[in-house]
């Protein structure tokens, strides 16, 4: 029973893939909403799966199946590669240089996802968390203009190298109940915006930047914050 929990878990994981499926044919029909769903849906997932892993003890029961293997896998296909294929496919990146912005968002997100050292003691993540999923819902909710779109694309991509610390808001211990607020506030502003349809309206288009503001500003400040700690 706890080698079939242990599968069970791992077949949940690979529900992710499936997700991705769906947000690209959603894509496809220019149906940007339910795109985004199946990624929120991938989202939720894995922000789960980890702890009924932890649970049923995979790594014991189903020792020859690797879940870290296969979280990257899928991470990287509804983390990046559908965000991007969204983002081109809705025109935020175009003509040649929106499709250089595309081919180096997919490559600095390899060298994050392949880099060993991109978790931190305090579990923060190291250099920019390839998290193109928000990044591309946020562009798409402040209905952003190509140029703003690339700006900030390209800015990110320079960031995955700069070894700033990005915080987790659900396992990074400092400012913990802060950073899980600011995350739930910015989660309800985008299922507003899903539920009533892109682009978002100007409450929760603010919402969502300063949500995504505080984040950034958080990781530009980490430093001083790790320090007063010590």
């Amino acid at each position: 029973m706890a080698r079939l929990a242990g599968f069970a878990v791992h077949v949940f994981t690979a529900l992710g893939s499936v997700c991705a499926l769906l947000s690209m044919l959603a894509i496809f029909d220019r149906a940007y909403e339910l795109a985004f769903v199946w990624l929120f849906v991938a989202l939720v997932i894995d922000t789960v799966d980890g702890t009924l892993a932890r649970a049923v003890e995979v790594k014991v029961h189903v020792p020859r199946f690797s879940g870290d293997r296969l979280d990257l896998v899928i991470d990287y296909v509804t983390y990046v590669f559908v965000p991007v294929l969204a983002l081109l496919h809705a025109g935020f990146l175009s003509g040649i240089i929106g499709g250089i912005t595309g081919g180096l968002i997919l490559l600095s997100a390899l060298y994050h996802f392949a880099d060993t050292e991109s978790k931190a003691a305090d579990n923060c993540f190291v250099g920019f968390p390839a998290v193109w999923n928000i990044v591309a819902f946020c562009l798409f909710a402040w209905n952003a203009p190509g140029w703003l779109a690339v700006v900030i694309s390209l800015a990110l991509v320079a960031l995955t190298f700069v070894p700033m610390h990005w915080v987790h808001p659900m396992r990074v211990a400092r400012l913990f109940w802060l950073n899980v607020g600011i995350a739930v506030v910015g989660i309800a502003a985008g299922i507003w915006v899903l539920a009533t349809g892109l682009p978002g309206g100007v409450g929760p288009g603010l919402v969502l930047a300063g949500a995504s503001l505080y984040f950034v500003v958080l990781a530009l400040s980490w430093p001083l914050l790790r320090s007063e700690a010590v």
